[in-house]
């Protein structure tokens, strides 16, 4: 009841440009809310990482990972937790290798900890934690 109550004067008060924008960006996907905010971060030229607590923690420690192993070398991706919404998180890794069907990516949900990348360019496995983050995984880059 509580929750209903917060999210009802939360829509009272937005304009209703904006409450038309919040409903139209619920309707997507895990996938294209991170192709949004990625759009809106370059247009705008602003950045979403201040904000979440967890990513800055955990993007040093794979920064300082790669320059052990050789700097900017190769590093891994692994899922140690598929949270809450596991359809957002298998959907995510189908994302992230196409060649993963809907059954390899429910048993790496189950599986954990689970390797998601090895030996995998850092941009990359940049991208993935993010989309991983996003869709409510926890991971770590090594």
């Amino acid at each position: 009841m509580a929750d209903d109550k917060v999210k009802k004067d939360t829509k009272e008060k937005l304009s209703k440009n904006v409450s038309k924008l919040v409903d139209e960006i619920a309707k997507l996907s895990v996938i294209e809310l991170s192709e949004l905010v990625n759009a809106l971060q370059d247009k705008l030229g602003v950045s979403a990482a201040a904000p979440v607590a967890a990513a800055p923690a955990a993007a040093p420690e794979a920064t300082d990972d790669a320059k052990e192993e050789g700097g900017g070398g190769a590093t891994n991706l692994v899922m140690t937790g598929a949270g809450d919404n596991k359809i957002s998180v298998i959907k995510a890794l189908r994302e992230i290798n196409q060649n993963w069907g809907l059954k390899e990516a429910k048993d790496m949900t189950e599986s954990l900890p689970v390797d998601i990348i090895k030996d995998g360019k850092p941009e990359d496995v940049k991208k993935a934690s993010e989309t991983l983050k996003i869709a409510g995984a926890t991971v770590e880059a090594k």
